[in-house]
């Protein structure tokens, strides 16, 4: 594909072969471009889906920020509950946080649950230890509700533990007796 003109005289056999010469340059050259065609329409979906990722997160992380930024007004509205002594501003009160908490839930928020159950280090946050007679790491008090949103826990819950009761010396040490012999 020179775009030469043969020559008057050109043997056909010459000719047939560099028809075929030229033939197999075009298909190399086609071959090559496809290949490029190929590789920038695999770097393409790469991007597209990386980006489609991207968009996921973001979005992901706006949602988080925002329903983190409304769990101290949930929070606000549980507390204010007790204290209210008028039984209609308590109910308002009430429909506010059931509210509040619907559109949370809605959005994919989660209360974790605290007592009772063994300490997690993922899910809690320890405040203070008290001795009883229940297993150690057992929870024993919530001092603010932690909150998952989806699998991810956006605030832990902070917690009281247990610590199993020491028993006295005289009962570890063989009732008072003088070991040292």
């Amino acid at each position: 594909m020179t775009g030469e003109v043969p020559p008057q005289g050109e043997d056909p056999e010459k000719r047939i072969e560099r028809l075929q010469g030229e033939l197999a340059e075009a298909r190399r050259i086609a071959e090559e471009r496809l290949t490029q065609l190929q590789y920038l329409q695999a770097d393409f979906d790469n991007y597209r889906k990386s980006l489609e990722k991207e968009k996921v997160l973001a979005i992901q992380r706006a949602k988080e920020s925002l329903v983190a930024g409304l769990l101290p007004i949930l929070d606000d509205l549980d507390q204010a509950l007790p204290c209210l002594e008028d039984e209609r501003n308590r109910e308002g009160f009430r429909l506010l946080a059931r509210k509040l908490r619907k559109i949370l839930e809605d959005a994919g928020l989660q209360p974790i649950d605290s007592i009772g159950r063994p300490f997690d280090p993922r899910l809690h946050e320890v405040i203070a230890r008290e001795e009883s007679d229940r297993d150690d790491g057992i929870i024993t008090g919530e001092f603010q509700k932690g909150y998952l949103l989806g699998s991810r826990v956006i605030r832990p819950s902070r917690v009281k533990i247990a610590e199993k009761k020491k028993e006295s010396k005289e009962k570890n040490h063989g009732e008072g007796k003088n070991h040292r012999n």
